[in-house]
């Protein structure tokens, strides 16, 4: 049970600081370069999709004990379409959200973001991506 408690927050720091890089590309983008913020979360997610993976690979969900059951190179090809899926839930969840509420899309992005990063992307590299051997 610590372990699991354990992983699961040094998965969601991970995927904080990749969200935060994640955030500062969109942000940028969008208001420095006038670019749609939907088309702004697709390079930000990108990005921070880089830097989640190797953090998580090398700290969040790393074990001395329990080796990968997958390379990294087979991980990153199991990274991809997770990352093209959490970017998908991403932008078109804060589009909608935003459509819906005329909320600002800064603060609407968060609230996806948060919904996408555990229900989503955790379970995905828990248990696939990053699953260990036995």
């Amino acid at each position: 049970m610590l372990r699991s408690i354990l992983v699961f927050s040094k998965a969601q720091i991970s995927s904080f600081i990749g969200g935060v890089v994640d955030y500062g590309v969109m942000i940028a983008l969008t208001e420095l370069l006038h670019i749609h913020y939907t088309i702004s979360i697709v390079f930000g997610g990108i990005v921070g999709a880089a830097v989640n993976f190797s953090v998580n690979r090398v700290w969040g969900f790393y074990s001395k004990e329990t080796p990968y059951r997958y390379s990294v190179f087979q991980q990153l090809i199991m990274f991809c379409p997770m990352v093209l899926g959490s970017i998908a839930l991403k932008s078109g969840g804060t589009f909608l959200l935003t459509s819906l509420t005329k909320i600002d899309y800064k603060f609407t992005k968060l609230a996806v973001d948060a919904l996408v990063s555990v229900f989503f992307n955790f379970m995905l590299q828990k248990h696939w991506i990053f699953k260990k051997r036995r």
